[in-house]
């Protein structure tokens, strides 16, 4: 089809837009991805589509696109964090030691980075793990070599400069082929469409009310694990396991960012600790957080 159709079926307003089928989301995504559109079209299907909204079968289709293009390598025993591109502006990643606290569980985080996509100006994954010396059970793929198409869209989307669907898609790739995966989630309403969208691909999924998006909890927050279509939640607080970690609400520097993690508190490394335990559950290595995080002490 046309890709003016596309953009008229968002663009039109709320009498005239409709949603779009699912191969029609696909032969859209594709279009996108070859950049056949013009960069001035494709920015405004983006703002219309997100404006409109999206509908679960127009991800769906969207992914199924995705999914032709990614060149996957499958890493045993991992589980897939889902990061946003948007980067994290006031406090520090925590995955690095994270990653060090579980070898002893022989569990391993796949992690993916790319340049900083909008729309909040923070410190990209892909720069911690440039910075960084990584452990052996921390698999950092670059979306410039496995997704090259969705890479090639930055510029367009960084001239946009808003959020789009985008965000929501391409946070899992999947490049991995993981079984488990965990991402975050600003708000609860979220979390059921999250669900019918990455849940089918993964043996068990999870959503986490995680620091500025991430799958990294920093405060008192939720849980969901999503399993055969049923979502079940747990109240995760880490002043239960005696951590008193104080998020930042100022601009956080790399520089800042490496020395927490390089440095790093003893309440810092306790949140690390209980961020394991929830991967440790989530992976169904134990029955609870509880009883994860105090295997991590032994």
């Amino acid at each position: 089809m046309e890709f003016s159709k596309y953009i008229h079926a968002v663009g039109t307003g709320p009498k005239g837009n409709r949603d779009l089928s699912f191969d029609e989301a696909k032969d859209m995504m594709r279009q996108i991805l070859n950049q056949e559109p013009y960069p001035e079209a494709i920015a405004a299907f983006l703002l219309g589509w997100r404006l409109k909204p999206e509908t679960i079968d127009e991800f769906l289709g969207a992914l199924a696109a995705c999914d032709e293009e990614i060149i996957k390598s499958e890493v045993k025993n991992s589980i897939e964090l889902g990061y946003p591109f948007d980067g994290k502006a006031k406090n520090p990643y925590i995955f690095p030691l994270v990653a060090e606290i579980l070898q002893k569980e022989a569990l391993n985080l796949v992690v993916i980075g790319d340049e900083k996509q909008p729309a909040k100006d923070g410190i990209t994954l892909k720069e911690i793990a440039q910075n960084i010396s990584l452990t052996p059970n921390t698999h950092y793929f670059d979306r410039k070599e496995f997704f090259v198409k969705m890479h090639e869209l930055t510029q367009i989307r960084n001239r946009l400069g808003l959020r789009t669907a985008f965000n929501t898609i391409e946070k899992l790739p999947q490049v991995a082929k993981s079984e488990y995966a965990i991402t975050g989630v600003f708000h609860k309403p979220y979390v059921k469409k999250y669900a019918k969208i990455f849940a089918p691909r993964y043996k068990r999924f999870a959503l986490i009310q995680g620091n500025e998006g991430t799958p990294e909890l920093f405060s008192k927050g939720r849980l969901w694990i999503v399993e055969e279509g049923d979502i079940k939640e747990y109240i995760i607080d880490p002043e239960y396991y005696d951590i008193h970690y104080k998020k930042s609400w100022e601009k956080i520097s790399l520089e800042e960012s490496l020395t927490q993690l390089t440095h790093p508190s003893k309440e810092y490394r306790k949140l690390a600790r209980l961020n394991a335990a929830v991967y440790l559950f989530v992976t169904q290595k134990y029955a609870s957080v509880e009883d994860a995080y105090k295997a991590l002490a032994e």
